[in-house]
């Protein structure tokens, strides 16, 4: 006959099986708290974070150029993690790569808040410093992507690293040697300030200026008077493209940027073509014919000064009165370059460099009429069949850019696709003044050949 365990040892031995599980689950659940608390991450209280490679030359480099950031910005938390032989810092550069978006296999990957570097550039290290001052004044950089794999990165199977895409330099007046890689917006910025500088308004000011002051027989005034002139105009110029990409950088979300400055171009841009057609008749971007009387009265009074330092003076006061004046004229291409700058997120290092590799093909012209002046003594006069034929090329460069604007702002750092466009802009306005110029001939035989069907019946 069996024996039937007491109820009372019953209820013992689930107890004691109970608590043996309970004792299991409660070991397993510490043992994966330690593992969770050993496993690598990125130091929350990190300002910059750097994924770099043990033999890498690059990322040599960027180190000891960050040994020097810290140097100028003693505050700054800069946290380096070794990817290429530590298991665990390769696994955190996966895990920051699919939260910021980015393929984490090239090394250097810098990051400071979610805007990202990949590789190691002059551009890029320019870029790197003026997020790290924003950083250092509590803003945040803008978020992004900077550098592809095959630019300034490294291979870890030899430690063999490679240059910027193109690695073609060219020189730059003021500025020196300037890398034209495949995002670079230097072809963009030398085309635009060229095709900015070309304005009516401004060679018509230069060019009255310089007959007014030409009449005094004086080279040497001539010099004088002319570059102080270009050189304020210049300054109000660099004044107004700081306000307008200052503005644009206040503007936090980009796709209200390329949307604004599209419709701002878009309006010069079919404003200036519609002067092309019916110059100063309804809406136009121009130097009003009522103003000019006035402009006219400061040039000589500018040049009516005998002693050069008054006159140079009032040169300045007439440089800053033109450069207001003439606002409306030459606003649209600073309000396309500056809003482009601002959709490609470039630093303020890179955008100080562009602006002078911008103002040597915008003030060349103007030089060129100045260098004329200076050398036969005799001013270029300004005729309204050339201020129509510059407006209907600026303004259909002006519509091909607002639309890039709206269809995608990064055409424009490539510089064949941008030659591309900007050849394109140019072709079509010389098909546009071509047909125009046949269809106004045809007229014109026209209109004579009835006038002399007229002069005949009336003999």
């Amino acid at each position: 006959m069996p024996v039937t365990p007491a109820p009372s040892r019953v209820r013992l031995v689930r107890a004691l099986v109970l608590a043996l599980a309970v004792l299991a689950w409660s070991v397993l659940g510490l043992t994966s708290q330690a593992s969770a608390a050993v496993t690598p991450g990125v130091d929350p209280e990190a300002d910059l974070v750097l994924f770099w490679g043990d033999g890498c030359p690059n990322c040599e480099v960027e180190r000891d150029w960050l040994e020097e950031v810290r140097d100028q910005y003693p505050d700054l938390v800069i946290a380096e993690y070794e990817v290429w032989n530590d298991s665990d810092n390769r696994d955190l550069f996966v895990a920051e790569g699919e939260r910021l978006g980015f393929a984490a296999s090239s090394v250097p990957t810098t990051i400071v808040g979610e805007r990202v570097w990949i590789g190691w550039t002059g551009q890029i290290q320019q870029d790197m410093a003026a997020a790290i001052d924003q950083t250092s004044r509590g803003e945040e950089p803008r978020a992004g992507i900077y550098g592809t794999a095959g630019a300034g990165t490294c291979s870890e199977e030899d430690a063999f690293c490679t240059v910027e895409e193109d690695g073609q330099l060219i020189e730059v007046p003021l500025v020196g040697e300037v890398s034209l890689g495949d995002r670079s917006l230097l072809v963009s910025t030398v085309i635009i300030g060229f095709v900015d500088g070309v304005n009516p308004c401004s060679l018509w000011a230069i060019s009255v200026l310089l007959t007014i002051v030409l009449r005094t027989g004086s080279r040497r005034r001539v010099v004088a008077i002319g570059s102080t002139f270009l050189v304020v105009t210049a300054g109000m110029y660099a004044l107004y493209m700081g306000a307008i990409y200052s503005a644009l950088a206040v503007v936090g979300f980009i796709g209200a940027i390329q949307i604004a400055v599209a419709i701002v171009a878009g309006v010069f841009g079919t404003v200036s073509v519609k002067d092309y057609f019916a110059f100063k008749k309804g809406l136009s971007f121009t130097i009003s014919d009522s103003a000019k009387p006035g402009i006219y009265q400061r040039m000589r009074a500018a040049a009516s000064q005998r002693a050069l330092i008054p006159a140079l003076a009032a040169t300045v006061a007439l440089a800053v009165a033109v450069s207001l004046l003439e606002t409306p004229c030459t606003a649209g291409f600073p309000v396309l370059w500056t809003g482009m700058l601002q959709a490609n997120n470039v630093g303020a290092l890179e955008t100080a460099g562009l602006f002078l590799a911008y103002m040597v093909p915008f003030l060349l012209d103007e030089f060129l009429v100045l260098a004329v002046a200076i050398w036969t003594m005799r001013a270029m006069k300004m005729q309204e069949k050339h201020g129509e034929l510059l407006k209907l090329f600026a303004g259909v460069t002006m519509l091909v850019l607002a639309a890039v604007m709206v269809i995608d702002p990064a055409l424009m750092e490539n510089p064949v696709a941008a030659l591309a466009l900007f050849a394109g802009a140019f072709g079509l306005a010389a098909v546009i003044h071509a047909v125009t110029q046949r269809v106004r001939d045809s007229r014109s035989d026209q209109a004579e050949l009835e006038a002399n069907a007229a002069s005949d019946q009336s003999r």
